[in-house]
């Protein structure tokens, strides 16, 4: 798709906006950008008609009691894809990636409250033919986590973007169920489209997404990928660290503008990390001078990502 590898400053500052608030009014970005807000407009319905950005809601499990694990499967060549793409498609599945020549797929799971994560990692994946190995990695810290590619706009223009949401406590109900089913597909659908998935009216609706999000249940993210911007190597990895030194490694690793996300886990590894670079030397690069000095690391796995099958949110219908 020519676009993603033509993105200009004001698509730039445009996903960076977004990332800071999802559902900011065109007018609100316009003015932070100072530009009109029919250029705004327009420029996110183009990056958005070809699929190059999506904004997404979802839930944050950490407020619903939910813990967060990475799975690593690895299955028979003929079946990763469907097997990942099958993932995917569940509700409790926030990331899905192929790895490792397309044998390998790595997922991040939310299990607890209503047990359906609970399922999928001791009922179903094991039961899947076509998996042969299975290994879960319970998330117990988050050094750094999914952070933005892209941090073009000044100080001053991205506290303008920021909302003003006071601390709640909220529970969930149906409706909000509904709602961020809808959010799951597209972060800025319509106040009239939230009414009719949830049944409130469109004062019911505004009131109750300004609840969610000032209670930190309902979170926006921008789904992009890196080639839009001028990256083309990932890779996850797992790395075995000396308990005395995790912090300090985490910590390092966290500062590293490479890295997107960094977590100490459960497992035969102790820490997990997401990164991201311009292309495979800058990766080489990256692990042999930043990542191979730092103390404690005694082991390091690379897994590079093949494809991506789900970044954030619902899968687009």
């Amino acid at each position: 798709m020519a676009i993603t590898s033509a993105l200009d400053a004001l698509d730039h500052a445009l996903v960076h906006a977004l990332q800071i608030d999802g559902r900011a009014s065109f007018r609100t970005i316009a003015d932070a950008l100072d530009v009109s807000e029919h250029t705004v407009a327009r420029r996110y319905r183009r990056l958005r008609a070809h699929g190059v950005l999506r904004v997404a809601g979802w839930l944050n499990g950490g407020r619903l009691g939910r813990t967060s694990w990475s799975v690593r499967l690895v299955c028979t060549p003929d079946a990763a894809g469907r097997v990942a793409e099958a993932i995917a498609r569940r509700d409790d599945t926030s990331w899905v990636r192929l790895l490792s020549g397309g044998t390998e797929i790595a997922c991040g799971v939310q299990a607890g409250d209503d047990q359906d994560g609970d399922a999928l990692l001791l009922k179903k994946l094991p039961r899947t033919p076509r998996i042969v190995a299975m290994s879960a990695h319970a998330t117990l810290h988050l050094f750094a986590g999914w952070r933005s590619r892209v941090a073009v706009l000044t100080d001053e223009q991205a506290e303008r973007m920021r909302p003003a949401l006071p601390d709640e406590e909220v529970a969930l109900s149906a409706q909000d169920h509904a709602l961020v089913r809808v959010l799951a597909q597209d972060g800025r659908a319509g106040i009239g489209e939230l009414a009719a998935a949830s049944g409130w009216s469109p004062t019911t609706v505004r009131r109750r997404l300004g609840e969610l999000r000032a209670g930190d249940m309902l979170r926006f993210d921008v789904e992009i990928s890196p080639q839009a911007l001028g990256y083309h190597a990932e890779a996850w990895l797992w790395m075995k660290v000396e308990p005395s030194a995790l912090v300090a490694v985490g910590e390092a690793m966290a500062a590293h503008p490479e890295a997107d996300v960094v977590a100490a886990t459960t497992g035969p590894t102790n820490l997990m990390a997401g990164v991201t670079c311009r292309d495979t030397p800058d990766l080489y690069r990256y692990l042999t001078e930043r990542v191979a000095p730092l103390h404690g690391v005694r082991e390091l796995e690379t897994a590079p990502v093949i494809r991506t099958v789900k970044r954030v949110g619902a899968l687009p219908r």
